[in-house]
């Protein structure tokens, strides 16, 4: 099993034309995802790849059948009204690679989104991989690298840096610890899938044994995970490691999501927390795997 995307999941591209759509399209295709169309406005009658293009959303769906996925590659200040098209069309779950979305529109996207009963990760992410399944977004950059760094297995890996996504999830792989599926949650103040949120759906899937979690300071996301497991919504044993140590009150590390305020999202705060609810945290990315292996034994 997997969470939120598998090799039958219908996928559709919006802004594949552009230059990024054009290149994650080849990866996610070649990987073997399901793409059955591509959108971009003025662009209909095209072919990406094989993939063949439309005006819209829901002119996709009505030539190519029922849309479960939107994968959207297209600049920061159009993303709220592609993805409210892609809600308004019935799609379910969006995938918002772009960053710099502004927070009023994330807002608006998650208010819509919410009264249609659909999800979204991002925006700011990689996007989500299921190994041997599907990729959406941009995780392992080609098709023949994503299989080689990431295989099928029971640990869920969950992040808030792309970079830490693909590199926990390659240490893992080469410890012999495979993925169930590997998320990006996004780097972002507001995010869609908070870690929250994705530890929820690693607890329901039955494939997933134990979970890898990258935090970072700023925002409560990871103090909320410890609130999920002390109300014994999340049962699994989860390993986490947090970024951003040395950061001091008013410092941005890395993402615009990471910021101290106060003591508010600090790192003590965060493996205090952790640590209180039962969870394994480590001083070093590397520990990750050697912990994995301990647990599946």
């Amino acid at each position: 099993m997997s969470i939120l995307v598998d090799e039958k999941s219908r996928v559709v591209i919006q802004g594949i034309t552009g230059r990024e759509g054009m290149t994650r399209a080849k990866l996610m295709k070649d990987y073997g995802t399901n793409v059955v169309a591509g959108v971009t406005p003025g662009r209909g009658g095209q072919d990406v790849y094989g993939i063949p293009v439309y005006d819209s959303v829901e002119e996709a769906g009505e030539k190519q059948g029922p849309i479960d996925i939107s994968v959207i590659f297209i600049p920061a200040a159009l993303v709220k009204n592609a993805a409210l098209e892609a809600i308004a069309a019935g799609v379910k779950l969006l995938v918002i690679v772009p960053d710099r979305v502004p927070i009023f529109d994330v807002l608006e996207i998650s208010g819509a989104a919410k009264e249609k009963g659909a999800r979204f990760v991002g925006p700011n992410t990689l996007g989500l991989l299921s190994p041997g399944k599907a990729v959406l977004g941009m995780i392992g950059g080609r098709a023949e690298r994503a299989r080689e760094w990431f295989k099928a297995g029971p640990i869920g890996v969950s992040s808030r840096s792309g970079g830490m996504t693909s590199a926990i999830s390659y240490y893992l792989t080469q410890a012999g610890c495979g993925q169930s599926t590997i998320i990006h949650v996004g780097g972002d103040a507001i995010v869609g899938l908070s870690h929250p949120e994705v530890m929820e759906l690693f607890e329901q899937d039955g494939e997933t044994r134990a979970v890898a979690m990258f935090g970072e300071i700023g925002t409560t996301q990871e103090e909320r995970v410890a609130d999920l497991i002390e109300s014994r919504k999340f049962s699994k044993p989860l390993i986490a490691f947090i970024g951003g140590k040395a950061a001091k009150s008013g410092t941005r590390f890395s993402h615009a999501g990471a910021i101290v305020e106060g003591s508010r999202g600090s790192y003590e705060t965060k493996v205090k927390r952790l640590r209180e609810a039962g969870v394994l945290v480590v001083d070093s990315i590397l520990d990750i795997p050697k912990k994995a292996k301990e647990l599946l034994k």
